[in-house]
């Protein structure tokens, strides 16, 4: 458990990272945007908090409830973000369903 943990916690960090870069593009810049831009990479580090504590969560039966529990704890945590945001980024908010997948496939791999 903590080995997923971690590994959840760095894989959202680091897909944080790619969130600012692609945010700061959208929204015009670093300068002006900072709060925004962390807090669009600290909902990364809290949603691969998320999926690492929820290993041993079954939403469906099979192989493929790892892939479901991480699209939707993606989507969960993505939508607080995006409703706090005021509907700001569409595309991050589908990004954080495609990271939910992604930080769930290296947590089961590594963790």
């Amino acid at each position: 458990m903590k080995k997923r943990l971690t590994v959840s916690v760095i894989t959202g960090a680091l897909l944080g990272v790619i969130c600012i870069i692609g945010g700061s593009v959208r929204a015009g810049g670093l300068r002006g945007n900072e709060l925004y831009l962390i807090a669009l990479w600290y909902n990364r580090v809290i949603m691969g908090l998320m999926i690492g504590f929820a290993g041993g969560w079954r939403i469906v039966r099979g192989g493929a409830n790892r892939y479901v529990r991480g699209a939707l704890l993606g989507l969960l945590v993505s939508a607080a973000f995006y409703l706090s945001s005021g509907f700001r980024d569409p595309i991050a908010f589908v990004a954080g369903i495609v990271y939910g997948l992604i930080i769930e496939f290296v947590a089961a791999r590594r963790g």
